[in-house]
C-alpha cells in the first residue's frame, strides 16, 4: 500500500482503539479485576506460611545475594547497561533487547495494575528492600512478578536464544545454556520469595507470562527489526502506538509507580525507534565494527563512555525542561485540560478541568480537540515520554554522531 499506512499497521492501531473504547464503555478492567484479584488475593495469603518456613533461614549472606541478584536483572540496571551496548557495536542485539524490556515492562505492569492483587503481607512477611528501587517497587501490585518475567524473557533471548543463534551450536553448548538460565530463573524467584516481594504465584505467573512473552517476542522479532530499519511510517506509526498504548493501560484500584515506568520505557522505545530509522546506515547497520576489535579497541571504548554518558543526561535534563514548558502551553493553547501531579507545581492541585475559555467562544484549534473527555490529564505522563524519548535519541543518534566526529 503505497502513499498511506498499510493494512497491519491500521489494524494493529485499530485493535488497540476498539480496546479503549470497549473498555471505557463496558468496564473491562473493573470486570477483570472481580474475577481474578480474589482468587490471587486467597493464594497470596496461602502462601504466606511458606514465605516465613523460608524465611526461617535468614542470614545476612543470603540477604545481600539476593539483594545484589535482583539489582542485576533489575530495570535500572538494563537501562544503564543498555547505552555501552549500543557503542559497542552491538547495535541490533541493543535494540532488540531495548524494545523487548519495553514490550516486558508493558505487558507486566499492564497485568499488575490490571489485577491489583497485593504483595505479601508484612509483617508477618519480612521484607528486604536493600534499594531505592526496590522501595518502589514494594508499592506496586504483585502479580507476576516482574523480575521472573524480566529474566525468562531477555536472558532466555539474549543468553541463549542470541549466543546460540550468532556462535557454534552444539549439544553441550545448548545444554549448558538451558542450566544457566535455568539456575538463573530459580534464584530469582526463590530470592524473590526470601526477600518477602513476592508469593509463590507472583513468581509462577511471571515465569508463565515471560515464557508466553518470549515465544511471542521470537515469532515477531525479526518482522519488527526490518521495520525499524525500512518501514513504512515508522515514527509516525510508532508515535500513534505509543499514544494509544497510554489510554489502553488498565487503571488500578489504587495509584502505583507502575504506570510511570511504562510511560518512561514508552519514551525510551519511540526514542530507539525514530532514532534507529534515521540513523542506520550511518552508525547501526552490520558492519559497524565491535568492541574489541581492532577498529574499536577498549580505550576507544572507555572514551565513548566518558563522552556519551554525560552528554545522554544532559540531553535527558534538557528534554525534562523543554517539555515542562512546551505541553502545557500546547494544551491550553488546544483547551485540552491538565494537571501535574510533580513536574509543574502551577498545575499542582488546580482545577484545570475549567478552560480558560469557559464563556468565550472557542477557537478553532479548541474546537477541534472538543472530543476529548471534559477531565483534567496529567501533564506529567507526557513530560516524562518526552524526557526519556528524547535520551534513548541521544543514545543511537547524537552520541554517534559526536563519536563520528571525534574519531572515537
Amino acid at each position: 500500500m503505497e502513499g498511506g499506512m498499510p493494512f497491519w499497521q491500521t489494524l494493529i492501531l485499530s485493535s488497540i482503539l476498539g480496546w479503549v473504547l470497549a473498555s471505557s464503555a463496558f468496564d473491562l478492567t473493573r470486570r477483570v479485576r472481580a474475577l481474578t484479584q480474589p482468587w490471587v488475593t486467597r493464594r497470596v495469603i496461602v502462601d504466606t506460611p511458606s514465605i516465613l518456613r523460608l524465611q526461617r533461614i535468614q542470614h545476612r549472606f543470603l540477604d545481600n545475594m539476593f539483594s545484589v541478584l535482583s539489582c542485576v536483572v533489575s530495570v535500572p540496571f538494563y537501562t544503564g547497561f543498555l547505552p555501552l551496548l549500543f557503542w559497542s557495536g552491538h547495535s541490533k542485539l541493543a535494540r532488540q533487547m531495548t524494545l523487548l524490556m519495553a514490550f516486558c515492562d508493558y505487558i507486566g505492569n499492564s497485568i499488575k495494575d490490571m489485577v491489583s492483587a497485593p504483595r505479601p503481607s508484612s509483617p508477618p512477611v519480612r521484607r528486604v528492600t536493600a534499594t531505592k528501587d526496590e522501595k518502589e517497587n514494594a508499592m506496586e501490585y504483585g502479580l507476576p512478578s516482574s523480575h521472573a518475567l524480566n529474566t525468562v524473557c531477555l536472558s532466555g533471548r539474549y543468553l541463549l536464544h542470541y549466543v546460540l543463534t550468532h556462535g557454534v551450536q552444539n549439544g553441550v553448548t545448548v545444554a549448558v545454556g538451558f542450566a544457566l538460565i535455568f539456575t538463573l530463573v530459580m534464584l530469582i524467584g526463590i530470592g524473590r520469595i526470601y526477600l518477602g516481594m513476592h508469593s509463590l504465584i507472583d513468581v509462577a505467573a511471571g515465569i508463565s507470562f515471560g515464557l508466553v512473552i518470549l515465544a511471542f517476542w521470537l515469532t515477531i522479532h525479526g518482522f519488527v527489526d526490518d521495520f525499524i530499519i525500512s518501514g513504512q511510517n515508522v515514527t509516525s506509526f510508532w508515535a500513534s502506538l505509543s499514544f494509544l498504548l497510554c489510554f489502553a493501560y488498565p487503571t488500578p484500584e489504587f495509584p502505583t509507580p507502575s504506570f510511570e515506568y511504562h510511560t518512561a520505557f514508552n519514551g525510551v522505545a519511540f526514542g530507539i525507534v525514530s532514532g534507529i530509522q534515521q540513523t542506520y546506515f550511518h552508525f547501526h547497520h552490520d558492519g559497524v565494527p565491535h568492541i574489541f576489535s581492532p577498529q574499536l579497541p577498549l580505550l576507544v571504548f572507555l572514551g565513548r563512555m566518558l563522552v556519551g554518558i554525560p552528554t545522554i543526561l544532559v540531553v535527558k535534563f534538557c528534554s525534562k525542561a523543554i517539555a515542562k514548558w512546551l505541553l502545557p502551553v500546547m494544551c491550553n493553547t488546544l483547551g485540552i485540560p491538565i494537571v501535574s501531579s510533580c513536574y509543574v507545581p502551577a498545575l499542582r492541585g488546580s482545577d484545570s478541568g475549567k478552560s480558560k475559555s469557559d464563556g468565550k467562544q472557542l477557537g478553532y484549534l479548541q474546537r477541534v480537540t472538543s472530543f476529548f473527555p471534559r477531565k483534567a490529564y496529567d501533564v506529567d505522563t507526557g513530560i516524562r515520554f518526552l524526557q526519556y524519548a528524547g535520551l534513548a535519541w541521544s543514545v543511537v543518534d547524537l552520541v554517534p554522531s559526536l563519536f563520528s566526529h571525534l574519531n572515537l
